[in-house]
């Protein structure tokens, strides 16, 4: 007899996610099993999982439950592939912990990750996760897409999470794009990379703001409606290119909205929305 489990839809600016809660860590998802609850056809549809699991009940958390987190964000990719961290996804399982009750925002949050741990707070958009530091690579990838005449050079941005961020000319470029293949990448990075298309919007700077419109491959799943950290490393990479003078503050349009990028002390911090959609239950093949 298949199992049946418990699950929530959720999702940060149209990124979305099949939320299961397993507390105690009793339940071992494989690939497949992943894959299938994230199929948009032929199962709930999501661009990835997050398990809800108390740090101290799997191996992954130990580190974070001993740093004083409760809880760890076992965040899974729609392919099954295990992910570093998630920027929208943290959002939506920090909304699921305080609608069930299993967490507060009283006080700031920490939650545990495979990029380690990263707390959470309110914020005007709804929710703002500390990134934690960042690396820029100090050499550019060369990028080929469908719908791009030649390849262009991308910049490599760690967040947790590694991106290369593309810049492109215009928002017909942008738009033009087919994101339907994943693009190519020389050299290929050792894990892969989510990977970002970026435009500036004019005027890049507003009252000390500075506006950008991306687009983004999601390594594992495919073009999504937004990403987190993508949206984090888009701003980042932008910041770089501009150079002395720069803003430390930035909102960034994807196609499922705006999120809020700032930088203070070293440290990147991401905002926006997290939103919790129906729960139900779901049999496992």
């Amino acid at each position: 007899m298949a199992q049946t489990i418990p699950f929530t839809k959720g999702h940060g600016t149209g990124n979305d996610f099949v939320i299961i809660p397993d507390p105690d860590g009793d339940l071992t998802l494989s690939d497949a099993q992943v894959a299938a609850l994230c199929d948009r056809r032929f199962g709930i549809g999501g661009d990835g999982i997050l398990r809800v699991v108390r740090a101290n009940a799997i191996p992954e958390g130990a580190a974070a439950a001993a740093s004083g987190a409760e809880w760890f964000m076992d965040y899974r990719n729609a392919d099954g592939s295990a992910a570093e961290m998630c920027g929208n996804g943290i959002r939506v399982f920090v909304r699921y912990l305080e609608s069930t009750g299993l967490a507060s925002l009283d006080a700031p949050l920490p939650i545990g990750t495979r990029a380690g741990v990263k707390t959470l707070t309110r914020s005007d958009l709804g929710y703002e996760v500390d990134l934690g530091a960042w690396t820029v690579a100090p050499e550019d990838v060369l990028v080929r897409a469908h719908g791009l005449d030649v390849a262009r050079p991308g910049q490599g941005v760690d967040v947790g999470n590694p991106h290369v961020v593309v810049a492109l000319s215009s928002e017909a470029e942008l738009d033009g794009l087919d994101l339907g293949t994943r693009p190519q990448l020389h050299p290929e990075p050792p894990q892969g990379a989510n990977i970002e298309f970026v435009v500036p919007r004019d005027p890049l700077v507003q009252a000390g703001v500075g506006a950008i419109r991306m687009r983004v491959f999601e390594r594992g799943v495919g073009e999504t409606l937004s990403c987190g950290t993508g949206v984090a490393a888009a701003a980042l990479a932008v910041r770089h290119w501009a150079g002395a003078g720069a803003p430390d503050d930035w909102t960034v349009d994807v196609p499922g909205g705006t999120l809020g990028v700032r930088m203070r002390d070293g440290h990147v911090l991401l905002s926006g929305p997290a939103t919790l959609v129906y729960s139900g239950d779901v049999a496992l093949a």
